[in-house]
């Protein structure tokens, strides 16, 4: 069963700010200074949809967005946001359910990942990977384990209130960035945050 934040659509943003302070968000804004003018984006799983509105600071305008989210309590959170002049479509679905055209030019999966088992990494991967061009960039947040214990035992605690909450299928981080190194993807830049616990990442394929 695929995880469903439904149930902490109301105070997953305020849990956050509690637990990681600003960054979370800080990881995830850092990168929108790399998606495009006027560039086709898809977001896959962006939750509660604040990232639409900080987006819209950078690209008032002719941005083509495409907002995949499976929460239907989050996405009805989402389609309140301000996103200026862009052009947003929103699904409300798995991402690796939905047919897209492969012609995006960016990809956003905002701690996406973490939520798989490396089974259903791998599934969900090769098909985002499917609609990114060649020359697309895929920009990517989520957790990393590094020396430092405290990281585990907040991972841990992390897992398992969002599987008893939400049903999310993963108790372990999955390889994210062996999946990355295997489909050819190089990083162009890289910037961790809160301790080095969250790393945000852009990958473009190799040439």
């Amino acid at each position: 069963m695929a995880a469903n934040y439904n149930n902490s659509a109301w105070f997953y943003d305020r849990l956050s700010r509690i637990v990681y302070g600003k960054a979370l968000v800080n990881a995830q804004v850092y990168l929108l200074k790399h998606v495009p003018a006027n560039s086709k984006v898809l977001i896959a799983g962006g939750g509660t949809g604040w990232i639409l509105e900080e987006l819209s600071k950078i690209h008032p305008t002719g941005l083509n967005i495409t907002y995949v989210e499976i929460a239907e309590h989050m996405m009805a959170l989402s389609q309140k946001r301000n996103v200026a002049g862009n052009t947003v479509t929103f699904i409300n679905d798995a991402v690796e359910n939905v047919t897209l055209p492969a012609d995006f030019d960016v990809v956003v999966t905002p701690f996406l990942f973490d939520n798989f088992t490396e089974q259903t990494l791998v599934k969900v991967f090769a098909h985002i990977h499917s609609l990114l061009k060649r020359d697309g960039l895929w920009l990517n947040t989520d957790f990393q384990l590094t020396s430092k214990w405290w990281q585990q035992f907040l991972l841990k605690t992390m897992f398992l209130f969002f599987k008893v909450i939400c049903g999310i299928e993963a108790s372990k981080l999955p390889a994210i960035a062996k999946c990355f190194a295997e489909a050819g993807y190089k990083v162009a830049d890289r910037k961790t945050f809160f301790g080095d616990f969250i790393v945000s990442e852009v990958y473009k394929q190799e040439e």
